[in-house]
């Protein structure tokens, strides 16, 4: 299929990166050998706002997309976005022994109520079915993958939220992998090489942490609850946390939490929220030379939802 010039030209602009990737913001380094691309931040940018059509207030923040090696952003190959959040130190002392049952059936109680919300207004709701795979820390690297399944009602194959945390001296490096269930063993393989070749550098490690340095104030399970523990995984909901700590970037917010998206994010960060963005704020924000998304370019299999109605 010929694509448009103006998509084949941003695909053209884009210059993945393979090997050691140096993630500067994060202190950190990843070592994808020859099997992932890596796009930095300006590149990870072009695909996710203008290839997959998401709003660019969540491009921001992103460190990198990583892909498998030689696939188009316009397949339905998954993608892996990377960020970093200055958390503080985050204590492990409590991954042993956290109830992981215990903290998903909260998580799935409290997402009923946003549910009914999103259903009255038009919007599919977002079903957490439950663990694709339980958080599992590895003291070695430092690191915690988990993965949940989710169900969307609009949806006839179940989607797949895979979360990679590193963590560090001062903060978590995060790698989210959004797919669809049947592609859970291609990325649970991906997530745990990520596990093992994604570390802080010297000074910034685990391990450097010193007494007096910033804390999180939560551990493990707080961590998987949203980095704002139990309490609030109760409280506000898996959509909450997915919000604030996945970014759900790869399933486009807009369209994903439609209305919501601004009340639960003031929740969280005391933000007030975007306006609904559409062609026209684009000539407002510097966006009048970019394309708009590539209509139909959706990652990792995700079908795509139909845009909600203008205010």
């Amino acid at each position: 299929m010929e694509l448009p010039p103006e998509v084949q030209q941003m695909l053209d602009s884009l210059q993945p990166q393979r090997g050691t990737v140096e993630i500067a913001a994060a202190d950190a380094t990843l070592d994808l050998g020859d099997q992932y691309d890596f796009y930095a931040a300006d590149d990870a940018r072009t695909i996710l706002v203008n290839l997959w059509g998401n709003h660019p207030d969540e491009a921001t923040g992103v460190l990198g997309l990583v892909m498998p090696a030689g696939a188009s952003p316009l397949s339905d190959a998954w993608g892996a976005v990377v960020t970093y959040e200055a958390t503080g130190f985050v204590s492990d002392e409590d991954a042993a022994d956290a109830d992981y049952n215990e903290l998903m059936d909260a998580m799935r109680e409290g997402s009923v109520e946003l549910n009914e919300e999103r259903r009255a207004q038009g919007y599919p709701g977002v079903d957490i079915l439950g663990w694709a795979q339980s958080p599992a820390y590895d003291a070695g690297t430092h690191s915690v993958i988990w993965a949940r399944e989710l169900d969307f009602d609009d949806t006839d194959v179940n989607t797949l939220n895979y979360d990679l945390r590193t963590l560090g001296r001062s903060g978590v490096l995060s790698i989210n992998l959004i797919s669809s269930m049947p592609n859970l063993a291609e990325i649970q393989t991906a997530a745990n090489d990520f596990a093992s070749h994604a570390a802080f550098n010297p000074g910034a490690r685990y391990s450097d942490y010193q007494e007096g340095d910033p804390r999180a104030g939560y551990g493990i399970a707080g961590l998987v609850a949203g980095g704002a523990g139990l309490a609030v995984a109760k409280k506000a909901g898996v959509l909450a946390v997915l919000l604030k700590f996945i970014k759900p970037i790869l399933l486009g917010a807009v369209v994903l939490f439609g209305a919501f998206a601004g009340r639960i994010k003031r929740f969280f960060v005391g933000e007030e929220p975007h306006e609904e963005y559409y062609e026209e704020d684009y000539a407002a924000d510097g966006y009048a030379e970019q394309p708009m998304a590539y209509e139909g370019a959706v990652p990792a299999g995700i079908e795509q939802e139909p845009e909600p109605p203008r205010a």
